[in-house]
């Protein structure tokens, strides 16, 4: 790997920095919008925590399936029992209270007796008068009103009326039957396992093969889009040696600058997995295209069938919002292994902590800041980071 001179290196790093407060921001809207309850909350807070404990090709998989599986054994079986304990310590509870109560009031009572001669005559408040007589029941239930009436039942005739006559949109017109999704989706499931059982046996394989099996792995198990992607991608061409530290973040602080998915991050890392081999570059972002995107359309378009039928079952709900709280977790983790590996130099050109420079820190906040509550555009804020950078080396390391 070349050295590049100094203020390359600051640059690159402002750039990183930059990233880093993106990806932040990112990773708390995207936990706001999952967090439904105390539950989603719990497995947040788990993919977090889990994924910065341990890293490998199958981990993060796990931790998705492990959320899902953790809503649908809370939402269909533990909440009631919980539930249940809970309503019989409160019953309990009031009981205890009542019975206290009780014996207060008997001690109140006989501390206080009057002698039945000397009872007081109660007479009633003044402020508490004797309610208007009205005609009959009707006028005590509905008060008359001007507006009320004619006018109303004319209300929601149009009301009806304008219902009747807005056209309703045909979704079903367009979704496959229910064999075919199925079998499309048996299908790409079969194929996967394919893939999969010749990438653990055979112990010679090609280059592309493997780029195409990571991808494609990333492709079907990653849920929820968005920043969820770059711990995978991370795992899957930055461990292997494929990437390095520096052309990741490098790459990723230009796909957040530009428009678009962030799996478009996967054409960058496909070509130069293989711009050390003899294979074109482009063959290897086309590879990487179109392994991660095939998983996701191929999934989509068998699921539409059976989706309508499937979406009312509540046990598939709480598996996919458990999977969908785990896996912003996540995002979390990647925040903090890009902040490890954020500041580079030509002696660390691997990356080094963010923490190791104030500066980054400082830089990391501020983009933060202006993306949250100022709401400048990610590029914007991408090339005020490399700005600072310059800046920063400057007055530092010049």
């Amino acid at each position: 790997m070349g050295i590049l001179p100094p203020i390359v290196y600051a640059l690159l790093s402002g750039m990183n920095a930059s990233t880093v407060g993106i990806v932040a921001l990112a990773a708390v809207q995207l936990a706001e919008k999952a967090i439904k309850d105390r539950i989603t909350r719990i497995l947040v807070i788990f993919g977090a925590c889990a994924g910065l404990c341990y890293n490998a090709l199958w981990y993060f998989p796990a931790l998705m399936a492990i959320g899902g599986a953790a809503t649908v054994i809370w939402d269909v079986w533990l909440r009631q029992r919980v539930g249940k304990i809970r309503a019989r310590y409160a019953v309990r509870r009031r009981r205890r209270r009542s019975r206290t109560e009780d014996g207060i009031a008997e001690e109140t009572a006989a501390a206080q007796h009057v002698p039945p001669g000397d009872q007081l005559q109660l007479e009633r408040p003044a402020a508490v008068k004797r309610r208007p007589q009205v005609e009959n029941s009707t006028d005590r239930i509905l008060p008359v009103e001007e507006g009320v009436g004619p006018s109303r039942s004319a209300e929601c005739r149009n009301t009806e009326e304008m219902a009747k006559a807005t056209p309703v949109t045909d979704i079903r017109t367009y979704n496959l039957s229910i064999k075919i999704g199925i079998s499309v989706i048996v299908g790409f499931f079969l194929s996967f396992i394919v893939v999969m059982v010749i990438r653990g046996t055979i112990a010679t394989r090609a280059l592309t093969y493997d780029l195409f099996t990571n991808m494609y792995l990333a492709g079907t198990i990653i849920f929820g889009g968005g920043p969820v992607v770059i711990p995978l991608l991370r795992s899957y061409v930055v461990d292997p040696g494929w990437v390095s530290p520096r052309n990741f973040l490098l790459g990723l602080a230009m796909i957040q600058a530009f428009p678009g998915p962030n799996f478009n991050f996967s054409v960058y890392l496909g070509a130069l997995t293989l711009a050390s081999t003899r294979v074109p570059t482009i063959s290897g972002a086309l590879l990487a295209f179109v392994a991660i995107f095939l998983p996701g359309l191929v999934l989509a378009v068998g699921a539409q069938s059976i989706w309508q039928v499937v979406r009312t079952k509540a046990w598939v709900l709480s598996l996919l919002r458990g999977v969908h709280a785990a896996a912003v977790g996540l995002v979390f983790t990647a925040v903090y292994r890009l902040w490890e590996i954020g500041y580079l130099t030509a002696e660390r050109s691997d990356g080094k902590s963010l923490a190791e420079e104030p500066w980054w820190v400082v830089v990391a906040a501020i983009t933060y800041a202006e993306t949250a509550w100022f709401h400048f555009p990610p590029a914007l804020a991408i090339i005020l980071g490399a700005v600072l950078g310059i800046g920063w080396y400057g007055a530092v390391g010049s």
